[in-house]
């Protein structure tokens, strides 16, 4: 995950050494407002896409129910056509920051039903199909370079049938690989009754690197609480990989045992600290065979989950 904290001009070269790490993913966050730094997914993806010709491009999340459906889709097709075919579109519901909501004059308790009636609206403009508005036929133009993967974020069982019904992928956050499989699980038995190909995991990997397990948990309590306001102490061992840069690696091995087959990882760091944390679980996942290293040799197959920064 690119870091909110960044200066826009630091993304080029993040996302570029993310790539010659070896990392197949580069993924942005967003928020209008909240309690932290936090951009806008596009316009940092797109930044991301000038400086990288490889990897994969996630929205982790777009705040689907703060857009019309359409501008959500028109720019998701103008990045996937300014990156060459390489964006994928993760979506949520957000509600963290209930001002947020307000600011942009949508009731945060609609934002399920918003999200559930705009994504087939969103997949059926991406797929250049036309959708009626107010009894005139619309279509997007220019259409994406290809198929736009549906990345569908969140922890609820809402989530979960969300993805099963219009996901690709479901990307759950703070959560355990027990949590990961049980709702894999329930999202591909939605999806089968829908008669919609099987979803596949992900992971948003909130992760504390340090030189021993005790500092990295103290690190990752003190950034989460201050990310979300909230006491992270009971769900951090279960929820958060966290120890030096091999333990969180291990710690990956199981989430992706339990079916997250592609692992965006975020790292809880002081400010100024994400390339670090990236560095070294890059060189962490290099030792395990999970990257591959310089771009040149990406391609080849390897172990273990797709891995992204």
């Amino acid at each position: 995950m690119l870091p909110g904290t960044a200066d826009a001009a630091e993304i080029p070269a993040l996302a570029a050494r993310a790539e010659e790490l070896g990392f197949d993913l580069v993924a942005a966050g967003e928020h209008v407002l909240f309690g932290s730094p936090t951009s806008n997914a596009f316009v940092t993806l797109a930044a991301a896409a000038t400086a990288t010709s490889r990897v994969r491009l996630v929205s982790a999340v777009t705040l689907l129910p703060l857009y019309p459906a359409v501008l959500a889709a028109k720019m998701a097709a103008t990045l996937d056509r300014v990156s060459g075919g390489r964006f994928e579109l993760g979506v949520g519901v957000g509600g963290e920051n209930p001002a947020e909501f307000a600011a942009c004059g949508v009731p945060v308790g609609a934002r399920g039903r918003r999200t559930d009636e705009a994504l087939p609206t969103v997949r059926a403009y991406l797929a250049g199909e036309t959708v009626t508005v107010e009894g005139e036929p619309t279509r997007l133009d220019p259409l994406p370079v290809g198929p736009v993967p549906i990345w569908v974020g969140g922890r609820s069982e809402a989530s979960m049938r969300r993805a099963g019904r219009a996901g690709e992928v479901w990307m759950p956050y703070l959560c355990s690989p027990d949590r990961v499989r049980r709702g894999l699980r329930l999202a591909n038995d939605v999806a089968a009754e829908q008669r919609r190909p099987p979803v596949t995991g992900g992971l948003l990997a909130w992760s504390a690197v340090a030189a021993s397990r005790a500092e990295a948990r103290t690190l990752a309590v003190g950034t989460l609480e201050r990310i979300y306001g909230q006491d992270m102490d009971r769900i951090l061992d279960a929820c958060v990989p966290h120890g030096t840069a091999d333990d969180v690696v291990a710690r990956f091995a199981e989430y992706a045992a339990a079916g997250a087959e592609q692992i965006l990882v975020s790292p809880l760091c002081a400010e100024g600290g994400h390339a670090a944390a990236i560095e070294e679980v890059g060189a962490a996942l290099r030792r395990a065979g999970s990257v591959s290293g310089p771009p040149a040799a990406s391609a080849r197959p390897r172990p273990g989950p797709t891995v992204g920064a």
